[in-house]
Formats: C-alpha cells, sequence, structure tokens
C-alpha cells in the first residue's frame, strides 16, 4: 500500500526538471553511439577505400577527417556544456523556490506577531476605558449624594461677587459641604442654573445638591449670619417705600421708622462719615427725597434679636459700597460720579428687558442726555407722583417735580429706586447705537427700538396701543 502512494505521489518540480534533463541526455548519448558506430564503419570503408586513392585525394581525404572529427567533438563539448547549464539552471529555480516559500513563511509569522500586538493592545484600551468608565460612573453618582446624611451642623459659608459656578463648587468642597466641586459644576450647567448669588450662606454637609442649589439663587446675607438669626430679601428694583413694606412684613421694624430714618440728615451724616467716597455726590445732591435712595443695595440680609434699625440699614449701604468700590476704574473712564450712575441704573432697572436690552437702553438714555433732551422715562413720572398706576395719563406728564425727567433735562436729582449689579454694569457697559426711543410690547416684555419720533409711534401703536385694546 506504502508502495503504491509512493507511485501515485505527484513528482516536484524539481523532480520533473530532473528527469526531463535525464531523459533529454540518454536520448543524445544514444544518437552520438549511433554517429560513433556509423563514424567508425565509415572510417572502415575510407580505410579500405584509400589504398587506392592518390597521394593528393589522400591529404584531402585525411584533412576532411580532421574537420569531422573536430566537428563532431564541439558537438559533444556543446551537449554538455548545455546539459550543465540545464542543470544548474534547475539547481537555482529550485534554490530559489525554497527562497521564496522561506520568505513567505517568515512573513507570515511577522504578520501573526503584529496581529497579535494589535489584539493586545486593543483589548488592554478596551479594559481601561471600561475601568475608567466604571470609576467614573461611581466618582459622579457619589457627587450627586450629599457629603454626610447624618451631619446636619450648619456651616457659614461666604461666596464672594462675581463668583462663577466653577469657583462656588471649589468654595463649598473646601468648606466640606459637598463631596465633589467638579460633580457640582457640571451639576449646575447640566441643570442651567445661573445668577447665584454672593454673601454668607448657612449650609450642612447633609444637604442635597438642589437644595444648595435653590439656596445660592436666593441670595445669602451681606454680613456674617449670627445665633439666632433671620433672614430678609430685598428685590431688585424696589425702591425705600417699597423696602419699608419689606421690612415691617419680614421684620420687627415698622415703616414708619425706618421711613424716618431715611430722612434723619444725622444719620446720613454719620453714613457719609463711614462710606465718605460712597457718598460724596449724594452729599452734594439737591432736591432729592432720600438721601440714600439707590444706596440700599438689594440681597439678603441677616437679622437678629439684638439688630438696631440703624445697624440693618448699614448693612445694606455697606455691601452697595463693596460693589461700587469694585466697579470704580470703570465709573472714572466714564467721568461720572456715583449719583449719576445709579441714577441711570435706576432707570434701566424698572425700564424692562434683561441683559443685552439693559445696555442697549442705557445707551438711549446717553444719546438722549448728548443731543440735551428729556430721557422722558415713565419710572421717573412714577417716583414724582410717588405712587404706582399700571398706565401713564398725560397728565401725570405734567407733574410738578424735579423728578419729572419729561420735562426736566439731565439725570435729574438722583436714583429713582435701588438698582442691581447687573444694571449698574449695563450703564457702565453700553451697547453703542443710535437709537432714541425705546418701547416694550405689553403682552411679551420684548423690546423695540426707533432712531426717529415717527418709528417710535409706529412702535407704540402696535405694540401699546393696539395691545391694549385687546
Amino acid at each position: 500500500m506504502a508502495d503504491k502512494n509512493q507511485n501515485d505521489r505527484i513528482p516536484s518540480f524539481k523532480e520533473q526538471t530532473m528527469r526531463s534533463l535525464d531523459k533529454k541526455s540518454k536520448n543524445n548519448k544514444a544518437v552520438l553511439s549511433d554517429n560513433k558506430i556509423e563514424t567508425n564503419n565509415q572510417k572502415v570503408r575510407e580505410e579500405q577505400s584509400s589504398e587506392y586513392l592518390t597521394e593528393e585525394q589522400a591529404k584531402d581525404y585525411s584533412d576532411q577527417k580532421k574537420t569531422t572529427s573536430y566537428n563532431e567533438s564541439e558537438k559533444i563539448n556543446d551537449f554538455d556544456h548545455t546539459y550543465m547549464q540545464e542543470k544548474q539552471l534547475s539547481i537555482k529555480n529550485d534554490h530559489n523556490e525554497n527562497a521564496g516559500t522561506s520568505k513567505r513563511k517568515l512573513r507570515r509569522r511577522e504578520d501573526g506577531l503584529v496581529n497579535k500586538i494589535v489584539l493586545i493592545i486593543i483589548s488592554v484600551l478596551v479594559l481601561l476605558i471600561s475601568i475608567f468608565g466604571i470609576t467614573f460612573y461611581y466618582y459622579i453618582n457619589a457627587g450627586l449624594k450629599p457629603l454626610d446624611k447624618t451631619n446636619t451642623k450648619l456651616v457659614q459659608v461666604y461666596i464672594p461677587e462675581g463668583s462663577s459656578s466653577k469657583k462656588i463648587a471649589n468654595i463649598l468642597e473646601e468648606s466640606k459641604i459637598i463631596k465633589s466641586g467638579m460633580v457640582f459644576n457640571y451639576y449646575v450647567k447640566f441643570k442651567n442654573m445661573a445668577n447665584f448669588q454672593a454673601g454668607y450662606y448657612q449650609m450642612a454637609p447633609s444637604m442635597q445638591l438642589d437644595q444648595i442649589s435653590a439656596l445660592l439663587k436666593e441670595g445669602g446675607t451681606a454680613e456674617p449670619n449670627q445665633v439666632g438669626a433671620g433672614k430678609v430679601t430685598i428685590p431688585e428694583g424696589y425702591d425705600i417705600n417699597k423696602i419699608g413694606d419689606t421690612l415691617e412684613k419680614k421684620t420687627k421694624f415698622k415703616k414708619e421708622d425706618f421711613l424716618a430714618l431715611m430722612k434723619n440728615d444725622k444719620f446720613f451724616k454719620q453714613m457719609h462719615h463711614k462710606y465718605p467716597e460712597l457718598l460724596q455726590s449724594a452729599s452734594e445732591a439737591n432736591n432729592v427725597r432720600y438721601k440714600l435712595e439707590g444706596y440700599l443695595f438689594p440681597a439678603t440680609y441677616a437679622y437678629y434679636k439684638k439688630v438696631t434699625l440703624e445697624d440693618f440699614v448699614e448693612q445694606m449701604v455697606k455691601k452697595t459700597d463693596d460693589v461700587m468700590k469694585t466697579l470704580k476704574p470703570a465709573i472714572q473712564a466714564k467721568k461720572m460720579t456715583n449719583q449719576q450712575v445709579l441714577t441711570l441704573a435706576s432707570l434701566v432697572e424698572r425700564e424692562g428687558g434683561k441683559g443685552e436690552d439693559r445696555k442697549k437702553i442705557a445707551q438711549v438714555f446717553y444719546n438722549r442726555l448728548t443731543a440735551d433732551i428729556p430721557l422722558q422715562s415713565d419710572i421717573s413720572i412714577l417716583y414724582a407722583l410717588n405712587k404706582q398706576k399700571e398706565k401713564i395719563s398725560y397728565d401725570d406728564l405734567e407733574v410738578d417735580s424735579p423728578y419729572n425727567l419729561y420735562k426736566n433735562v439731565g439725570y435729574g436729582p438722583g436714583p429713582l429706586d435701588n438698582p442691581s449689579e447687573q444694571s449698574i454694569n449695563a450703564v457702565l457697559n453700553p451697547i453703542k447705537n443710535d437709537y432714541m426711543y425705546f418701547v416694550a410690547d405689553i403682552l411679551t416684555g420684548k423690546v423695540y427700538y426707533s432712531e426717529t419720533y415717527e418709528e417710535h409711534q409706529a412702535l407704540v401703536e402696535k405694540y401699546v396701543n393696539k395691545a391694549d385694546k385687546q
């Protein structure tokens, strides 16, 4: 059976080549042998016939014989040379075939090694990414939970003016209120929370992130909290009359006592002595209703049993002083007084609009001041009337008051309410424009601007009068 398989095996290229050469060699040798026999026979015949040749014929015959012998020898040499060349070529081809096979095997081994290395690298990367993802998930999940559910002890935390959400997050982490400042920062961004307020806060490690965020939006106190302290918030844009209402409702103080203190020159001089830069221009103002109007910063303030009304008011004045000190370079660059800045800011605060609208409205007021025409703000009429009305009549525009900015050119006596820092910044950083008028849609609150009185009247008819009839 083995012999049969051996015989059935297909010969290799080398074996086929060698067999072909051997066969060719045998055939050529057979031909040469036959030629040799024939040559010998011919030689005998020639020797027999040479006996009858002349000397000259014998010489020619000898030369011919030598030539024939030489040619036959050359043929044999050519055959041997050809045979050796073919044999060497066969060996060379066999060597090249073996070399090519070896190279292919080596290349396959190298490719296999590279594939293994790539597979290992990918596996390691996938493993690392998985580990990072799991770790990050648990880190975020832990950061969203209270630092210590059982610890309800209040900690006082101070958030400075102008703090970003990232800075607030770091302060809370350093104060050991939250686990991770980074998680809190991303949390408030994901929840689209903004407008966190500066001030002093009472917080505990047991608080949830949404509770902390709500506190920050509500606002901290202007002064450090004391034991047994309560809080009262003064909203942005409240005038002294409204602040009196709030104090009477939220604290132990009476509105009439508060208004009397606002009229007290001695108290104003005390505040002026403590905050000279802040109140210098206010001390020089004439025909003002309340000299501290505009200087009671809207924020959340602490009060406790032993606090006096004077102490409480001073918190608000001090807060305004802190804010205005940070804005001093911008105020000086505008060549304006605190009284002028706060007057325009009080108008911007109440005229409506947010963000860029406040800055555009501020520029409209600047344009009118430059043109030496009245500011014509409805807010000034309401303040002059000392009452709240939804709509102003033409008779109201004739009210005899230095605060009537429809009749009087310039800034007027002073602020008409207590503006926010945003409105103050809008006055110091207005958006340049050529508008002289603006009006707000009474239904949507959107503000429209115009350069001419005719354009303004058309907008009033469209967004105020028509809407009022609906």
